[in-house]
């Protein structure tokens, strides 16, 4: 059974469903493990302080599969053909941020859409944002 929203149900200004990612030291311990990014600034608290940062931050690389996962969350049988990220702040470790997304674009041929993406921390303030081209079946 596919899951995966229809282009046809799929609206410009649709928003995808928020949703909380987590992002504690043990879940990021976890992905920097098997990402090879064993530094500090990921995996202790201290250490990270010690680099000038306020605790230890998520992954850049872990930010955008945050995005990524949000969209397939909404869809789950889409083809993510392009996923575009801009990191503005660093997302703190053992945070709760809020990752959301909306339709901004659709083409009725390829059927695609382009969604906005956006990674809000607890105050509300945007750490990461990104576009992406998302294929859904007709």
């Amino acid at each position: 059974m596919n899951d995966s929203l229809r282009y046809h149900d799929v609206e410009l200004g649709d928003d995808l469903p928020d949703h909380t990612p987590d992002v504690s030291l043990a879940t990021v311990t976890r992905f920097a493990k098997a990402a090879r990014m064993m530094a500090p600034r990921f995996i202790d608290h201290e250490g990270a302080r010690k680099e000038g940062l306020p605790g230890a931050i998520v992954p850049g690389i872990m930010s955008q599969a945050i995005l990524a996962a949000n969209i397939h969350r909404w869809s789950p049988g889409c083809t993510i053909r392009r996923i575009d990220t801009i990191f503005r702040a660093p997302l703190l470790v053992d945070s709760t941020p809020v990752c959301r997304g909306v339709v901004t674009d659709t083409d009725d041929d390829a059927r695609t859409v382009e969604i906005d993406l956006t990674i809000v921390n607890e105050a509300e303030e945007t750490r990461v944002i990104g576009t992406a081209l998302v294929e859904l079946e007709p």
